[in-house]
């Protein structure tokens, strides 16, 4: 019987501080330092990650989150956070954190959506007027 894994496992090696933030996909990388001495000795480089408070529009609040430099490029290039998370497919969300704001942005405009379909008035369909002068 198959296991019921995550269904975002893009990045080969991701590590769980990263379900806990919008990292993108990135993840820890491991090579070799190589001196002029060419000892080689291991080594490995960590995502650039930065504590930042990101607006959401949708939700109107202010959001204390953990991003990598790569994904606030990515953000300014959607337009915002909401626009980031919206029109980013699950798969290369690649965080427990991400799809759980996505979903709320998403209950949230759905509520949003109800709300204002019942505030407006239906029109009645009427016919044309064929008055000639």
């Amino acid at each position: 019987m198959l296991s019921a894994g995550p269904a975002y496992s893009l990045a080969r090696a991701t590590f769980k501080r990263a379900q806990r933030g919008l990292f993108g996909g990135k993840h820890i990388q491991f090579g070799n330092n190589n001196p002029f001495s060419k000892k080689k000795t291991r080594r490995n480089w960590l995502p650039n990650v930065q504590s930042k408070k990101l607006y959401s529009a949708t939700l109107d609040r202010f959001l204390d989150l953990k991003v990598t430099t790569s994904v606030l490029r990515t953000i300014d290039k959607k337009g915002g956070l909401d626009q980031y998370l919206l029109e980013t497919r699950d798969k290369n969300l690649c965080s427990d954190k991400a799809l759980e704001l996505k979903s709320v942005i998403l209950k949230e405009l759905k509520k949003r959506e109800k709300v204002t379909a019942e505030s407006v008035p239906k029109q009645e369909a009427t016919a044309p007027s064929s008055s000639s002068a």
